[in-house]
């Protein structure tokens, strides 16, 4: 098995009771939080809520004993209206949930016709590991049977004593075959434009979506160009002729206008073992979101940018998010066009996962928060040491975490 997959038998060591830790009532609880049932598992640093039903997670809230907590992720605005829903991921939509396969899934494929995300998106998780703790580690399970293409998804969440992070790993068994798979991080977005500021690891290129993403017949405005090709966030080709770039390093940004772009990791070797990321940062607030991955696996990621841009139902020109989508699939067209030959697998970048029934495959990733002093405007680059990551801004500022970015290719804590 590769190092990038992680056997089961590292979780169970992982989860070894200790004498002093919190009983799992008292780590646990269910609540229905914006219409959707969560379970909830909490630390001292971090409380993550994970929806029953397509496993979506937020709210997050980071530092939730401060006087300063932080809650990163978008929760879409027709929650609590009681709608029903055509396609299911659209009920919960929330946070960061797994896709599986990534993508629109329009089209059926040897027979199987997807949800768009997948059914792990938008179907019912049953919890099948209470929290546990141990080695200031606590942790959750949750299970779903998928049909479409048969197997089980394991979801395990764990929080770490002292870390303002979330380690998730997600392990796919009993299918096989190729398929586009993928974290589908949503952040809220302020009113003030320009506040978020983003920036990433080194990329090979970027690309705009490929073909129209939004649709003007069903009320939906883009303003980015079609399948076109750049190397810096700030310069975005546009559809326009003024201007005819724009900025995608700064956000809320172009209000009335839902667009799409993927960025595409340098490779693994190039990163010399440290983890591919992306960050968000709010100097205002005070704070960096980030999300750490293994480019071996996860070697693209989406910015969904909608910023107002749709006005079909439920949208109704009221949505403003940032998806900030780490996956292995072509931009979010879904299992056909990510598992045939196209202009990004043509380059050398994989846009699908091969799934064996004989082994598990795991994918694991991190997410965080990091506080920030006055002065640190903007993430310049992240240095990795052992279990530790350190911020350096724009400005010069530093800021150093503690996070196990190792588990990224271990899944060991």
């Amino acid at each position: 098995m590769s190092s990038r997959f992680t056997s089961p038998t590292l979780f169970c060591l992982m989860m070894l009771s200790a004498s002093n830790s919190l009983t799992a009532a008292e780590k646990l609880e269910r609540k229905v939080i914006h219409s959707q049932s969560s379970v909830v598992l909490s630390s001292a640093d971090v409380s993550v809520a994970i929806t029953e039903r397509g496993g979506h997670m937020a709210p997050v809230t980071f530092f939730p004993k401060s006087d300063r907590p932080v809650q990163p992720y978008h929760i879409s605005p027709w929650q609590d209206e009681k709608l029903t829903f055509d396609v299911p991921v659209l009920g919960p939509l929330r946070g960061d949930f797994f896709c599986l396969p990534f993508g629109g899934n329009s089209d059926e494929v040897n027979g199987e016709k997807h949800p768009p995300h997948g059914e792990v998106a938008g179907s019912d998780w049953t919890l099948s590991q209470p929290p546990k703790s141990g080695n200031n580690v606590t942790s959750m399970e949750m299970t779903l049977q998928t049909k479409v293409r048969a197997g089980k998804v394991t979801k395990r969440v764990f929080l770490v004593d002292g870390q303002s992070v979330v380690y998730t790993q997600h392990l796919i068994e009993g299918m096989s075959g190729k398929v586009p798979l993928g974290h589908h991080a949503t952040l809220a977005m302020p009113e003030k434009e320009g506040a978020i500021r983003m920036a990433h690891s080194p990329i090979r290129f970027g690309l705009t979506n490929p073909g129209l993403f939004s649709d003007p017949t069903k009320g939906e405005y883009q303003s980015l160009a079609i399948g076109a090709k750049f190397t810096d966030l700030r310069h975005v080709p546009t559809l326009w002729k003024t201007p005819a770039e724009t900025d995608c390093s700064a956000f809320p940004a172009r209000r009335g206008y839902a667009d799409l772009l993927s960025l595409f990791s340098v490779p693994a070797t190039e990163l010399k073992g440290s983890p591919a990321w992306v960050t968000a940062t709010n100097a205002e607030a005070g704070y960096v979101w980030f999300a750490f991955k293994d480019p071996e696996v996860l070697p693209t990621t989406v910015f969904w940018i909608e910023n107002h841009g749709r006005h079909g139902s439920p949208w109704n020109g009221r949505n403003s998010c940032l998806g900030v989508e780490d996956v292995c699939a072509f931009f979010a067209d879904g299992l056909a066009p990510s598992t045939k030959p196209n202009i990004v697998s043509e380059a050398g970048i994989p846009t699908s996962v091969e799934l064996s029934k004989s082994k598990p495959t795991a994918i694991n990733y991190i997410q965080g928060v990091a506080r920030i002093p006055a002065g640190f405007e903007q993430v310049r680059t992240v240095e990795f040491t052992a279990g530790q990551a350190t911020f350096i801004s724009t400005t010069g500022v530093k800021v150093t975490i503690a996070v196990k970015h190792e588990f990224l290719r271990g899944g060991a804590l």
